[in-house]
């Protein structure tokens, strides 16, 4: 597991996909810090960095699937079991508020 403050390439991406079915990198993305924790098995574990590493909100992350090989739309997918949080409007597995989209992809695109 990795959080990334700065950018991370492409590359260093594709080569963590590897490791994963379907060459996709889990991301949980703190939308308050404007930073992610990538490369780990499930959203969870991501979820647990990001709290003890760098004393995130729950309320704050967000899990989403990058996915290196392709560009566009198909570049991120939102879709985690950590993104249920039904307290705060957010009662799927991706991300519901519109407005909260826009700040994942606008981080991810920053430090991607």
């Amino acid at each position: 597991m990795k959080i990334i403050k700065n950018k991370i390439s492409i590359e260093e991406l594709r080569e963590m996909s590897k490791n994963m079915f379907g060459n996709l990198v889990k991301v949980m993305v703190d939308i308050e810090k404007k930073i992610m924790a990538v490369d780990a098995p499930m959203h969870a574990d991501l979820l647990e960095f990001l709290i003890e590493k760098e004393q995130s909100e729950p309320k704050n992350l967000w899990g989403i699937n990058i996915y290196p090989e392709k560009t566009g739309d198909d570049f991120i997918e939102f879709d985690s079991m950590m993104n249920l949080k039904p307290a705060f409007g957010n009662m799927t597995r991706g991300v519901d508020n519109e407005a909260i989209r826009k700040i994942i992809i606008e981080i991810v695109k920053s430090l991607t």
